[in-house]
C-alpha cells in the first residue's frame, strides 16, 4: 500500500512556500520512477518557482530531493521524502559574450541550449547520450561529460560560476567579486571547514597520491576531491564540490559555463579488429592521430549492429566471433585542418590488421549511420529483453592499457553469473566501459549481489573507477569507502556535514550507513501491455510531450499503467480505482496523440497508440455507430460544422460561448468543443476537378472546409492549385472528394469502426483516381499527409510542401521576399521528415527564416485545441513568448489546425506556408 503524505509534512511546506505541494496519488507516483533501477514514493512533489522559494523550503530542515529531468541512471533522483520538481520552472538560457559563455538554469534540456549557441558556432562541452533529455541540472550534479569531451571539457572543467542555495537558505553567486566575503560572512563554520580541509588533503601525500590517480580518469564516484589541490578559495572549492555531488550539498539555481567549439565538419571510421586485443593495441596509434573520439564496440555489440536497418554490408556480412571495433571520429572547423587529420589517420590506419576494409568518411549520411548504429545498441539490447525485466545500463573506468584485461573480466562475470546478450561499449580513448545487463528484481536477489561485488574487486584490481559517468547514487555509495580508503572517505564525510549538518539534502545518495543500499528499493518492472512494455523509464520522451507541463508525460503515462496494474494484482481496489480516476483526464483526454514521443524514444514507443486504444475501450457502441455514421456522410457533416462556425461567427460572441459551455457542462468536454471567439468562419467545400493526363492527384484536406483562411486569404486549397497552374502542372481532384478524409479524427479518438469505414472508401476512390499507384496522390496537410499513408500504403502519398520543393518551386522564380518569417514545423512534419523542405520553401521567400528554439507540436490535435484549450495553451507558451517578443513580417506552419493554435497563442496570423510562396511568386 503506498503510504499517504504526513500531515506534519505538508502543513510546514505549505507554510513555507504557499500553493506547491502536489499531493495526488499520480502526481507522486508518476515522479517516482526515473531511469534508474530503484523506486522509492515521495510524501509530495513540490514544484517551486524561484531560487527564493527554494531557500525557503531548505530553511524548512525537511528532507529534500532534486529532480529535473530523471534521466539519471544510479537511483539520486527518487526519494521517499519530499521530491522538488526543478524543471518546470527553472528553463532560463542566456547567451553570453557571443556564445563564449552561457548562463543556464537547471531544468533547460542540453540540447536547448545547445541549439541557442549553435549560431555562434559554441556548444556546451559535456555531451552525454542523454542530451536530448537530460537537464542542466543533472549535468551539474553528475559532472556529466559523454563521448568527445573525456576529462578536459567535462562539466567541472568548464564551469566559471554557479549561484547555489545552502541548506540553511544562503544564497552565494560563487562568480560574484565578494563571493568568499560573503561565504565567510554568512556561513563561518563551512567557510572555515573548507579551509581546513584543504590544508588537511593537501598535507597529506597519499591523499594527493590517489586524488590525482582517480581524478586522471572519467570519475563520478563520492565527491570531487581534486577540488581541494586544483582550488584554494572556500567559494571555488565549494562551487567545484557541489559539481558531482547529486543535490546533497546544495540546490544550484543557475551555473554559468565556458562554452567549446561546435565543429561543423567530420570524417568517420569504423575499424573492425579480429580480436578485443588487436583493438586495443592500436589505441595508442590511434590516440596520437588525435581523434576527437574512439568508441569501442565488443563482440557481442557488432552482432547487435547488425541488426541495425542502416548497417552497411561490410558490417552485415561480418562472421562475428571475436571481433571489436572502434568507432574514431576527427572534428574540425577548418578543411584543412580536417584533410590534415585525415593523412594522419590513414598513416595510422596502414599498419593495424583489419578484419574489414577502413573507409573513412565525410559523407553526412554514412556518417549518421555510423553513430546511429552506435548510440543504438543500448535501444537494442533494452528493447529485445524479457517483458518483466530492468536493463541496467552501468559504467566503469580503467587506465586505458588494462582496458582489454577488463573486458576479459567482464565478459567471464557475465558468463559466471549467467548474464545473457550483456554488451559491452564505451569510450576507448577515457577507457570507460558501459556495459548492459537485464535482470528480474523480483525474484532472488543474490545472483546480482554476487555479480556487484566481482565486479567492484575487478575495478578496484586495475586501478580503476566504479562510476565514471552516471554518478555514484545509491547504487555505488556502499562502495566509496572501499575505492577511497578511509581517510578521503572521512574527508567526504565532513565535506556533507559542513554543508548540511542535518543531512537533509537526499538523504542516501553518494553515501550511506547501509551496506546492502544498493540491494534496496528495487524497481519491479509489471508486465502491462505491448504498446509499452519495452519501456525503460529513462525519459527521453519527456521533452517532447506537449502536455508535460499541464499534465502526464508519455514516461509518466506509461509508470501510472504499471502502478495501476501493480496495485490490482495486489488487491488495493481503492488504489486502482483512484489511480483510474485520475488517469482519465491527466493521461487519456490531454493526449495528443501526436507521436513525438516515438521520435526521442531509444526503443520507438509511440504513447500515442496506447491512448488510441484507451480511448476506443471507453466508448460505448452508441458513440462507435454515431461516429461510424460520420464516416459514411462525410461530406454532410463537414458541411454541417462549417454552417456551425458560419452562424457562430455571424452571432453576437457571448452566444455561442455561452452555448458551447453549457453544453460541456451538461456533457463532458471530450464530447463538445469550446467556441471562442477567434475561430475563423467555416471554409469552402471541396469540389472534384477532373483534368486528362494529371500530374498528380490532389486531395485538398477536409481542413479547407471546415476552417476559413487566416485574414480572408486564399487558402492553402487555392494558392497550391495556383502555384501548380503556373508551374504548367496538372492536378486532378477525384469525384467525390468532399466525403474523403486522411482518418486522423477516428484514429485519434479511437472510432475503430469508422476509421476502417473510411479507409476502405479512400483506398477505393485514390486506387481507381490514381491508375492503381501510378500518379502521386498529393495533400494539403502534414497530418493528412501521414493519415493517407496509413490509409492508402500502397499509394504513393506525398504532401504538398514536398511536391512543391521538387516540382514547382524549380519552375516559378521568387518575385518579392519576406524580410523575416516566424516558421512552426508540425508533429506530423517532423515524422514525416518534411522539415527540410518546409525550409527549403520559407528560405526562398524570407530573407531571414526563424524556428523558435522551444518549438515543439502545439497540441491543437485536430480538435483538442477545442475541447481542451488549456492544453495548446500550455504546449505553446514559451514558442509564444518568442514569437511575441520578435518582430517578423509573417508567420507560417503547414497544418490549418496548427496555424489556429499558434495564432490563439500569439495573436499573430499564422498562414500556410504555401500560401505565402504564392504571394511570393504572383
Amino acid at each position: 500500500m503506498i503510504d499517504t503524505a504526513d500531515p506534519a509534512i505538508l502543513s510546514a511546506v505549505e507554510a513555507a512556500v504557499p500553493g506547491i505541494a502536489r499531493t495526488r496519488l499520480s502526481d507522486r507516483l508518476g515522479m517516482a520512477h526515473d531511469a534508474s533501477h530503484y523506486l522509492l514514493t515521495p510524501q509530495a512533489v513540490l514544484v517551486p518557482e524561484s531560487a527564493e522559494q527554494v531557500a525557503a523550503l531548505l530553511r524548512t530542515g525537511l528532507p529534500l530531493t532534486f529532480r529535473s529531468g530523471g534521466t539519471s541512471l544510479s537511483g539520486q533522483g527518487v526519494s521517499e521524502h519530499l521530491l522538488v520538481d526543478t524543471r518546470r520552472h527553472f528553463r532560463s538560457i542566456e547567451v553570453l559574450d557571443d556564445g563564449e559563455r552561457v548562463r543556464v538554469q537547471p531544468g533547460a534540456v542540453l540540447r536547448q541550449v545547445n541549439a541557442r549557441l549553435a549560431p555562434y558556432g559554441r556548444k556546451l562541452g559535456p555531451d552525454p547520450a542523454s542530451e536530448s533529455a537530460c537537464t542542466i541540472g543533472g549535468v551539474v550534479a553528475n559532472n556529466s561529460s559523454g563521448m568527445t569531451c573525456g576529462t578536459h571539457a567535462n562539466t567541472y572543467r568548464t564551469l566559471e560560476s554557479m549561484t547555489i542555495v545552502l541548506p540553511s537558505g544562503t544564497v552565494l553567486d560563487t562568480g560574484a567579486p565578494d563571493a568568499d566575503d560573503r561565504l565567510h560572512a554568512l556561513e563561518p563554520d563551512l567557510a572555515q571547514g573548507l579551509t581546513r580541509l584543504r590544508e588537511r588533503v593537501r598535507g597529506n601525500s597519499d591523499s594527493v597520491r590517489r586524488i590525482h590517480a582517480q581524478f586522471s580518469l572519467k570519475n563520478t564516484m563520492g565527491y570531487g576531491l581534486n577540488s581541494f589541490l586544483e582550488h584554494s578559495l572556500p567559494a571555488q572549492i565549494l562551487a567545484h564540490l557541489i559539481i558531482g555531488s547529486e543535490g546533497t550539498l546544495g540546490f544550484v539555481a543557475e551555473a554559468v559555463f565556458r562554452t567549446v567549439p561546435a565543429h561543423p565538419l567530420a570524417a568517420t571510421c569504423l575499424l573492425v579488429f579480429p580480436t578485443l586485443r588487436e583493438a586495443m593495441a592500436a589505441m595508442p596509434g590511434l590516440v596520437a592521430a588525435e581523434p576527437a573520439a574512439v568508441e569501442l564496440l565488443d563482440a557481442e555489440s557488432l552482432r547487435v549492429a547488425q541488426t541495425d536497418p542502416r548497417a552497411d554490408d561490410v558490417l552485415r556480412t561480418l562472421t562475428v566471433t571475436d571481433h571489436a571495433a572502434l568507432l574514431v571520429e576527427w572534428q574540425e572547423s577548418d578543411a584543412e585542418l580536417l584533410a590534415e587529420r585525415e593523412c594522419a589517420a590513414e598513416q595510422a590506419f596502414a599498419d593495424l590488421r583489419l578484419s574489414a576494409p577502413a573507409r573513412l568518411s565525410r559523407e553526412t549520411g554514412g556518417r549518421a549511420a555510423l553513430w546511429h548504429i552506435r548510440k543504438g545498441l543500448y535501444a537494442a539490447v533494452a528493447g529485445a529483453r524479457p517483458s518483466g525485466t530492468t536493463a541496467l545500463l552501468e559504467d566503469v573506468a580503467v587506465p586505458v592499457p588494462t582496458l582489454a584485461d577488463l573486458c576479459d573480466d567482464l565478459t567471464g562475470l557475465f558468463a559466471k553469473h549467467r548474464y545473457e546478450r550483456s554488451v559491452i561499449f564505451g569510450h576507448a580513448k577515457d577507457g570507460n566501459l558501459h556495459f548492459m545487463l537485464n535482470e528480474r528484481f523480483g525474484t532472488d536477489l543474490q545472483r546480482y549481489a554476487d555479480f556487484t561485488e566481482d565486479m567492484v574487486e575487478a575495478i578496484l584490481r586495475r586501478g580503476g573507477t566504479l562510476k565514471a559517468e552516471h554518478g555514484t547514487g545509491r547504487v555505488m555509495a556502499p562502495f566509496v569507502r572501499r575505492q577511497y580508503g578511509n581517510e578521503l572517505y572521512d574527508v567526504m564525510r565532513e565535506v556533507k556535514r559542513l554543508c548540511d549538518p542535518a543531512g537533509a539534502l537526499n538523504p542516501g545518495v553518494v553515501l550511506t550507513d547501509h551496506d546492502d543500499a544498493h540491494l534496496r528499493d528495487l524497481k519491479q518492472v509489471v508486465t502491462v501491455e505491448p504498446e509499452v512494455d519495452r519501456c525503460v523509464e529513462c525519459g527521453y520522451c519527456e521533452p517532447v510531450c506537449p502536455s508535460r507541463d499541464l499534465t502526464t508525460t508519455p514516461r509518466q503515462r506509461i509508470v501510472l499503467r504499471r502502478e495501476l496494474a501493480a496495485a490490482q494484482a495486489a488487491g488495493e481496489h481503492a488504489l486502482a480505482r483512484q489511480l483510474e480516476a485520475e488517469y482519465g483526464y491527466d493521461a487519456v483526454d490531454t493526449c495528443a496523440v501526436d507521436g513525438m514521443c516515438a521520435t526521442a524514444c531509444p526503443v520507438l514507443i509511440n504513447t500515442g497508440d496506447l491512448t488510441k486504444r484507451l480511448r476506443a475501450e471507453r466508448h460505448g457502441r452508441a458513440a462507435q455507430a454515431g461516429w461510424n455514421s460520420a464516416a459514411k456522410h462525410w461530406d454532410g457533416v463537414t458541411r454541417a460544422m462549417n454552417l456551425a462556425l458560419d452562424t457562430a461567427a455571424a452571432t453576437p460572441p457571448k452566444i455561442p460561448e455561452a452555448a458551447s459551455r453549457a453544453a460541456r457542462a451538461l456533457t463532458t468536454p471530450e464530447a463538445v468543443p469550446q467556441w471562442t471567439r477567434d475561430l475563423p468562419r467555416g471554409g469552402t467545400r471541396r469540389r472534384p476537378a477532373p483534368v486528362a493526363s494529371p500530374n498528380a492527384v490532389y486531395v485538398p484536406s477536409c481542413l479547407n472546409t471546415l476552417f476559413a483562411p487566416a485574414d480572408g486569404g486564399p487558402g492553402v486549397m487555392t494558392a497550391f492549385q495556383r502555384l501548380a497552374d503556373r508551374a504548367g502542372l496538372r492536378l486532378h481532384i477525384p469525384e467525390g472528394i468532399a466525403s474523403l478524409c486522411c482518418g486522423t479524427p477516428w484514429s485519434s479518438k479511437g472510432y475503430t469502426d469508422g476509421h476502417e469505414t473510411m479507409a476502405g472508401r479512400v483506398r477505393n476512390t485514390l486506387t481507381q483516381a490514381t491508375d492503381g499507384g501510378r500518379i502521386p496522390v498529393v495533400t494539403d496537410a502534414a497530418s493528412c499527409t501521414e493519415g493517407y499513408g496509413h490509409l492508402a500504403p500502397t499509394l504513393q502519398v506525398v504532401d504538398a510542401v514536398v511536391y512543391t520543393v521538387e516540382h514547382i518551386l524549380p519552375r516559378l522564380p521568387v518575385k518579392h521576399r519576406l524580410p523575416s518569417l516566424a516558421l512552426h514545423p508540425t508533429c506530423s512534419s517532423t515524422r514525416l521528415g518534411l522539415n527540410a523542405a518546409i525550409t527549403r520553401i520559407a528560405e526562398a521567400i524570407a530573407e531571414q527564416v526563424v524556428v523558435p528554439d522551444r518549438w515543439q507540436c502545439c497540441a491543437f490535435a485536430g480538435d483538442r485545441g477545442l475541447l481542451h484549450p488549456e492544453l495548446t495553451a500550455s504546449a505553446t507558451r514559451a514558442e509564444a513568448a518568442f514569437v511575441v517578443a520578435g518582430d517578423f513580417a509573417a508567420h507560417a506552419s503547414v497544418n490549418r489546425t496548427c496555424e489556429l493554435g499558434l495564432t490563439r497563442a500569439t495573436g499573430k496570423a499564422y498562414h500556410h506556408l504555401l500560401e505565402l510562396l504564392d504571394q511570393a511568386t504572383t
